[in-house]
């Protein structure tokens, strides 16, 4: 059978390859065979005993031609199927002459792209042979296509960049090469395609110049890099210069501190308080300046712990409020009481921002007073912190420029009230690090509104609690003896715990009011004048069940009146004028009474602490005696850390142990950091008690307190030493020794 099939099919080849002469033999064959058949028929019915039967041949000759028809007609209808299976033929065949030229077309295009492509084609066989490549990557090699075409040629690659991998399996890589050009960067993309079935995949790499680009970032990469170098530079340079400013200023400030402590004339004290001014002074423009440079530099960090919000601000009032009173000025806090008791984010940080704002209001206040407000903000969590003056007011076209670095208002404002301009920059960038917004609205001559607007997170263990029980004050009439920016807060939260309240400025017009009903209370200010409070209290005596009188820190220890039933002093906290309006009226709260004034004895803790001090510069060790003995304490001097040491290891020894090590940082033959090291290694080796150590710094930068924490240190004073704060240390150190004992 496949003989035959091999035979039909040599014969279908010769047929179409030669036509003519298939045709040609075609017709002899079909006219031998009908001329042997009639001749033969009629030769043989024209013989004698042939039995020729007219009849007979009819009937075969119509036989035969009725055969003739049926086999016409078959080849007839066979033809007219074979006509209509051409004609598809033939549509099908123009069909996919038009799909070949379009494919070629195509492929022309495909190959003009491939060709006018400015980047780099090439495709490689299984063996690494160059199967094809375009013009770009011959004008790179420098050879022709021929030349490349079924080579292993590849360029030398001087630097491997990184590599990646995609989903799909296309590698992604650079590499610098050596070209005739010069050395280049190109970005391969790498991966295997099959262009015919059956055929192996070959290695397609499609490559882009890209040293432009690569230059370009690393040379956005060293500057970058060079930058953060001057910047570190900077910080460590800003840090000694700091250090070694913190050093002297703290022997300014101290000393001058002990010498006002001293009997002095006049115009001695006034020189001492000039000189200590003038030192801290320039302590917050160091202060400034380093803030400043942290920013600059990215390393100013956030602490998000949970804080009392109504204890920040009334702590601000109340540390600002000596300042306020020394220009005759008010300042006042109100906290609204929606707010929760406690809210998570930097305390610290924010304290520093409203600090500067309350201090820049107090600066350039004159009359009034200065208000600090806080509400819930317009988004959920944001508090909003107002600080209101009556000062001079900035210009519009000022408002802008102020919170630009070493910028001011005017050069008059410059020059009058002085400041180096950076407050309010570093304000605003804070602020916006902690994802709020600063605004103003200023008139001028009229005041300042600054809106400081921060999100705060309740604390989860405080959440939904205000800061303190409000008293029941619905339907009490209070009446309000005073004027300025204060009086307006209070009264303003009166009335939000219920009372009816009548503020009176004049006291004239709040005498001729008390008659007029039955008072629950009267506060009466002592800034309308001693005599004025005094009167008004004994008035009030018939009306009001309450008598309070407001005074300032200054003259809380001023003989009152047997009038008044108790008094509060200013700035205002709000949870003692609650408490104080929920007592029985004739019994004096306790926590509100008058405090009798301590001796200097008290302070003195007894039998005092035997303390190290490690301190290499004279005048500050000697600051440092002073200090300590005046607060009853002991004292040793070691003007080095090997000093210090072999102090350390002499006492315990001689089983008397220091206290107490204050230890300086920065010390010549063995520095703190060190001493405080084998101290800690000495007391585990021995397992000895550890001795409480404090470091000593004018450092400031974070990663120098962690040093000191990791040498084992329990904590550290920043120079110029803060006499409370010592204070609050030893304090507290001495009461743990006591309740040890």
């Amino acid at each position: 059978m496949g003989r035959t099939f091999r035979i039909k099919v040599r014969m279908r080849r010769f047929r179409r390859q030669h036509p003519r002469i298939a045709f040609a033999i075609r017709s002899f064959m079909i006219f031998s065979a009908t001329f042997g058949g009639a001749y033969g028929f009629v030769t043989g019915s024209r013989a004698p005993n042939s039995g020729y039967d007219p009849n007979a041949f009819a009937i075969g000759a119509s036989f035969l031609f009725a055969l003739a028809c049926l086999g016409l007609a078959t080849l007839s209808m066979r033809l007219r199927f074979v006509n209509k299976r051409m004609r598809k033929l033939a549509a099908h065949n123009d069909a996919l002459i038009d799909r070949n030229w379009e494919l070629k077309e195509a492929e022309e295009r495909a190959r003009n792209l491939f060709e006018s492509q400015g980047d780099l084609i090439v495709l490689r066989d299984h063996q690494g042979r160059i199967t094809f490549v375009n013009d770009a990557y011959c004008a790179l090699a420098g050879q022709a296509r021929r030349a490349l075409v079924g080579t292993r040629f590849d360029f030398d690659v001087l630097e491997q960049g990184d590599s990646a991998r995609e989903s799909n399996g296309t590698r992604i890589h650079d590499q610098r090469i050596s070209t005739p050009l010069g050395a280049r960067w190109i970005a391969w993309r790498e991966g295997f395609v099959r262009h015919d079935a059956g055929q192996p995949a070959e290695l397609q790499s499609v490559g882009r110049d890209v040293t432009d680009r690569t230059e370009t970032e690393r040379a956005l990469s060293d500057a970058r890099d060079q930058a953060d170098a001057a910047n570190r530079a900077k910080s460590r340079f800003l840090a000694m210069a700091s250090h070694e400013i913190r050093t002297p200023l703290n022997g300014i400030i101290g000393m001058g501190g002990l010498l006002l402590d001293t009997t002095l004339t006049p115009e001695q004290t006034t020189y001492a308080r000039a000189v200590k001014t003038s030192g801290e002074a320039l302590m917050t423009l160091i202060e400034e300046l380093l803030d400043y440079s942290k920013i600059e530099a990215g390393k100013l960090d956030f602490d998000q712990r949970p804080f009392a919000l109504s204890t920040l601000i009334e702590e601000i009032t109340e540390l600002l409020a000596p300042r306020a009173q020394a220009k005759k000025l008010e300042i006042a806090a109100y906290v609204d009481e929606r707010l929760s008791l406690e809210v998570t984010g930097d305390a610290a940080r924010l304290r520093q921002v409203l600090l500067n704002l309350a201090g820049n209001a107090i600066k350039f206040t004159a009359t009034g007073g200065v208000a600090l407000i806080v509400e819930p903000g317009i988004w959920p969590n944001e508090i909003s912190f107002l600080v209101r003056d009556t000062g001079i007011g900035i210009a519009p076209e000022a408002q802008s420029r102020i919170f630009r670095e070493f910028e001011q208002a005017d050069d008059r404002i410059a020059r009058t009230y002085g400041g180096t301009g950076l407050g309010l920059a570093i304000s605003e960038r804070i602020v916006k690090r902690m994802g709020g917004r600063i605004t103003l609205e200023s008139e001028p001559g009229k005041g300042s509104t600054f809106e400081v607007a921060i999100p705060l997170a309740l604390s989860q263990g405080h959440a939904g609690q205000t800061t303190f029980p409000s008293p029941d004050l619905a339907g009490k009439s209070i009446l309000l003896v005073a004027g300025g920016i204060e009086a307006s807060l209070i009264a303003r939260r009166l009335e939000r715990w219920g009372a009816q309240t009548c503020l009176a400025a004049d006291a004239a017009v709040a005498e001729a009011l008390l008659p007029e009903r039955s008072w629950h209370a009267v506060l009466i200010d002592r800034a309308l004048g001693a005599s004025i409070t005094d009167r008004l209290g004994e008035v009030a005596r018939a009306h009001a069940t309450q008598r309070l009188v407001l005074l300032t820190p200054s003259s809380r220890h001023d003989k009152l009146s047997p009038a008044f039933t108790g008094f509060l002093v200013k700035p205002l906290r709000a949870a003692s004028l609650a408490a104080r309006l929920a007592l029985t009226p004739d019994v004096p709260s306790p926590d509100l009474a008058p405090e009798p004034i301590e001796p200097a004895a008290v302070k003195t803790f007894f039998g005092g602490l035997s303390i190290l001090v490690a301190e290499d510069n004279e005048i500050n060790a000697l600051l440092m005696r002073s200090l300590l003995t005046k607060l009853g304490h002991r004292v040793v001097i070691a003007v080095h850390g090997e000093a210090a040491l072999e102090s350390w290891l002499a006492a315990n020894s001689a089983g008397t142990p220091y206290d107490l090590v204050l230890m300086d940082i920065q010390m010549p033959q063995l520095d703190g950091i060190e001493a405080a090291k084998r101290i800690r290694a000495h007391e585990a080796a021995t397992g000895r008690h550890h001795t409480p150590i404090l470091a000593l710094t004018a450092n400031t930068l974070v990663e120098d307190r962690y040093a000191c924490f990791e040498a084992g240190m329990n904590g550290f004073l920043v120079k110029p030493l803060d006499r409370e704060k010592l204070d609050e240390a030893l304090a507290g150190l001495a009461a743990s020794r006591q309740i040890a004992v």
